[in-house]
């Protein structure tokens, strides 16, 4: 969960691809789905105006309700650990992201592929379900090369390469069907040109990531973001600005990002729709890894109105925290991560911690990215290498849940309703994420259906975790 990691974090392109911990000043570095059971209705065309015919939506409002949500995570940037899958259907080891899928595969069949995950991996049974465990809203990751930025719009490139592109469609569909089971939408550039971070979750993993240092990539992104608060803008709660942009790298980025920020929400809240209530869109920045501190009076009014910040948080991307029992997870997340958590949220912008997990390993097969082991069990680093630690086997802490065993499951429960507790104690949770094809622990859906995760998200069997 809350794993608040300090220091500089080794920019290594193989370390997590999937999510990234959240640093605080106070501790040290380290199958596919089948269709919908009812009928799919018709993807859009790129120009249908999602939404249309739709009810409204009343405005989230994040002051003082609750989020409670699920991130759509491998829908629309593709994650190798999270459909593993679509990574062996490529039939080259070398496919490591979307980037070398676009790049190595014949494009015709990388468009089938695609278009094949974008129609069944999530469906309206999905937003149903959703609605029904008593969620509030979805987090939904997008990669810039899925957005049909028109030249009109930029004056910098609009080429995909090689990206593959075709999705926005399904966005469309997907906004649509949010709309329509009351669920409200945090839209999440997950991706930017150049890559914002180096991990495959941007949708290229690479150990020299450029978007931080290449104004024509920023220039873009933010163009991108213009045109999705024009065209889509109404049709969500929140935009966020960009995932995971990677602080750590060096001054320079950490100059760039919080300056994108800026520029950023001018740009949305120049063009963004009006609306009928006191409430505007919301824009949504990260923490650059960088730690909460770092963003003390940032965009606070009267500079900034409706910014919330997203935290990642989780306590598994180093032996530190893989060493940890869970009383001592507990205790970190009650002790460190609460007070710094509620200190900054009451005083600062709106605070969501927009991805964490009940996973208490990094055993999901390529978690760390494809062909890369696990820290747990010494499989991250070359056999042998003397700095590898081995905490134990991942068999029964990773895979189909039927295999966990009961006092697992519990662990897996607690863990759950300790980052509630905390995130609650601000403006509340994303989870990472829904589904997956082999990683249950990290499956809410899952979650539900093996009883560690509540179908009511206010039910406790452990209250009051923190003492409070």
């Amino acid at each position: 969960m809350f794993a608040f990691l300090a220091s500089t974090v080794p920019f290594i392109a193989l370390a997590h691809a999937a999510q990234c911990s959240l640093r605080l000043d106070a501790q040290p570095d380290n199958a596919q789905v089948p269709f919908a059971t009812a009928p799919s209705p018709a993807v859009p065309s790129q120009t249908t105006t999602a939404g249309a015919g739709l009810p409204s939506i009343t405005p989230f409002d994040y002051s003082r309700t609750k989020v409670r949500g699920v991130n759509l995570g491998g829908w629309f940037v593709l994650e190798p650990w999270i459909t593993p899958s679509i990574f062996e259907q490529a039939g080259n080891e070398n496919i490591v992201d979307e980037f070398t899928l676009g790049q190595m595969m014949d494009p015709d069949a990388a468009q089938a592929l695609l278009k094949s995950h974008w129609q069944s991996w999530i469906t309206e049974d999905d937003f149903a379900a959703i609605s029904a465990a008593g969620l509030n809203h979805v987090r939904i990751p997008i990669g810039y090369w899925s957005v049909p930025l028109p030249s009109s719009a930029t004056n910098t490139s609009t080429s995909t390469a090689p990206y593959t592109p075709g999705a926005w469609p399904y966005i469309l569909r997907a906004l649509s069907w949010s709309r329509k089971h009351g669920i409200h939408v945090i839209l999440d550039l997950h991706g930017a040109p150049g890559s914002q971070n180096g991990y495959d979750n941007s949708g290229q993993r690479t150990s020299t990531p450029v978007w931080g240092v290449n104004p024509s990539n920023i220039t873009r992104t933010i163009d991108t973001l213009r045109w999705l608060t024009q065209n889509v803008g109404g049709m969500i709660d929140t935009i966020e600005l960009l995932n995971e942009a990677a602080g750590f790298i060096g001054q320079n980025w950490a100059d760039a990002i919080r300056q994108f920020w800026l520029d950023g929400y001018d740009a949305v809240r120049a063009v963004e729709p009006p609306t009928t209530t006191e409430t505007p869109l919301g824009v949504m920045i990260g923490d650059a890894f960088l730690g909460l501190q770092a963003w003390t009076n940032f965009l606070t009014p009267p500079r900034g109105e409706s910014v919330l910040l997203d935290l990642h948080s989780y306590q598994i991307f180093s032996d530190l925290e893989l060493n940890r029992t869970l009383s001592d997870h507990v205790t970190f997340a009650c002790t460190t991560t609460l007070p710094s958590l509620t200190t900054f949220a009451s005083s600062n912008v709106w605070t969501v911690v927009g991805e964490w997990s009940t996973a208490l390993t990094d055993c999901a097969k390529w978690l760390n990215g494809r062909g890369s082991g696990a820290r747990w069990d010494g499989t991250w680093f070359p056999q042998g290498n003397p700095t590898t630690m081995v905490h134990g086997s991942c068999d029964g802490f990773t895979g189909n849940w039927t295999s966990f065993s009961d006092d697992y499951l519990s662990m897996l429960r607690q863990w759950w309703e300790v980052q509630v507790e905390i995130a609650e104690a601000a403006q509340g949770w994303i989870y990472w994420t829904w589904k997956t094809e082999s990683a249950d622990e990290w499956s809410y859906q899952k979650g539900l259906e093996g009883g560690w995760i509540p179908q009511d998200p206010t039910e406790r069997k452990f209250p009051n975790i923190c003492g409070h």
